[in-house]
């Protein structure tokens, strides 16, 4: 069977970071504009007085500190609180192309990899700029791939779903190498007038090469072992923009456009289901969870990566087993398990194992085993 190994990442980060301080400060000027807008019916009882944000209470609930963003001043602009880009015309490469172009040529050079060697590049994100042309193909003709492209979505865990559609490719003789890109931009669709969720998400890119073993050439080659996916449907997690919109009369600015989430029914129906399948697929290829060296999870909550990591491992995670970068970049949606990989296996020896594992809306999941040659 043909053998297939990571040998490359690339990422992107965004030049503009806001921290917690910044974006609370943010967030409470507009509260206090609001709030005496509407001070005569808060008076009469007739509404409640919106409530300030604070510093401890994004970090107590979250472990974020911070978070890379396209556009600062947009967000940070209590009349406008999103982010400000700049609209391109159709001869100039998209964001989530140029974003995708600096994370995929981080990648094929630590790879040793020229653009023209790649037979298949997926763009997998969990929301795309346009519905067509595919940003993939546009990435594709910018960089000079041969072979065929696509995109697709499976919200945060696009990533994983992305490996294994890639990794398939490869054994099933369509590609020798493969590019797996994650353009997100989750400031677009984050509500920053909501305090529950104004300081989840940040943007970043990145890209990891995946190549048939009996061609690759590079000292780093991360081998699948395997990877497993699960969906299970669920509204707690739910973004209802689409193109639909538009024909059914909606409010393209109602707040069901934006991220929505019931975040402790989240935490509560998500945590176990990843712990099981993570534990599930490592007992499915005679891995003891002893024997994991790295856990790379899906950067959306420092409460639920403890608690994931600790059911797995079966004790309280040190930050070698499973790191967390959420700290500095926020939720990048898919590419959180990227970037922590990315930043944290070149310290692995011959034989470590670790564990690539998404999970978010859908419910969706994916783990993906790696072993380093």
């Amino acid at each position: 069977m043909t053998q297939v190994v990571i040998t490359g990442s690339g990422l992107f980060t965004p030049a503009n970071s806001i921290d917690n301080d910044a974006l609370v400060a943010s967030f409470n000027a507009w509260v206090d504009a609001e709030n005496a807008r509407n001070s005569k019916a808060i008076d009469a009882g007739e509404m409640e007085p919106l409530a300030h944000s604070s510093t401890e209470f994004i970090v107590k609930a979250s472990g974020i500190h911070s978070r890379y963003v396209l556009d600062a001043e947009g967000i940070l602009d209590i009349e406008r609180m999103r982010p400000r880009l700049d609209q391109r015309s159709n001869d100039e490469p998209g964001i989530q192309c140029e974003m995708g172009m600096a994370a995929a040529q981080q990648a094929l050079e630590s790879a040793g990899v020229a653009a023209a060697e790649i037979d298949l590049v997926i763009v997998a994100c969990s929301n795309l700029e346009r519905a067509y042309p595919a940003v993939s193909v546009e990435l594709q003709a910018q960089l000079g791939t041969g072979g065929y492209a696509f995109d697709m979505n499976v919200a945060c865990s696009s990533a994983t779903f992305a490996i294994e559609m890639a990794a398939n490719a490869i054994r099933a003789g369509n590609a020798k190498r493969a590019l797996v890109v994650n353009p997100e931009i989750c400031s677009a669709h984050l509500n920053f007038r909501d305090r529950d969720s104004h300081f989840i998400f940040g943007d970043a890119c990145t890209a990891l090469v995946l190549e048939d073993a009996s061609v690759a050439t590079s000292d780093t080659r991360f081998e699948i072992l395997g990877t497993r996916l699960i969906t299970q449907f669920s509204n707690a997690i739910r973004n209802n923009a689409g193109f639909l919109n538009r024909v059914t009369d909606s409010d393209p600015m109602a707040l069901d456009k934006l991220f929505v989430q019931e975040g402790r029914r989240v935490f509560k129906e998500v945590c176990p289901m990843v712990a099981s399948l993570i534990g599930d697929h490592l007992n499915s290829l005679s891995i003891d969870p002893a024997q994991v060296t790295r856990l790379w999870l899906h950067q959306a909550n420092r409460h639920m990566n403890d608690m994931i990591a600790r059911r797995v491992l079966g004790q309280d995670p040190t930050p070698e087993q499973a790191p967390i970068i959420l700290d500095r970049y926020a939720n990048t949606s898919s590419a959180g398990s990227i970037i922590a990989f990315h930043l944290h296996h070149q310290d692995m020896s011959a034989g470590a194992i670790g564990v690539a594992c998404s999970f978010g809306a859908g419910y969706s999941a994916g783990s993906v085993v790696v072993r380093r040659s």
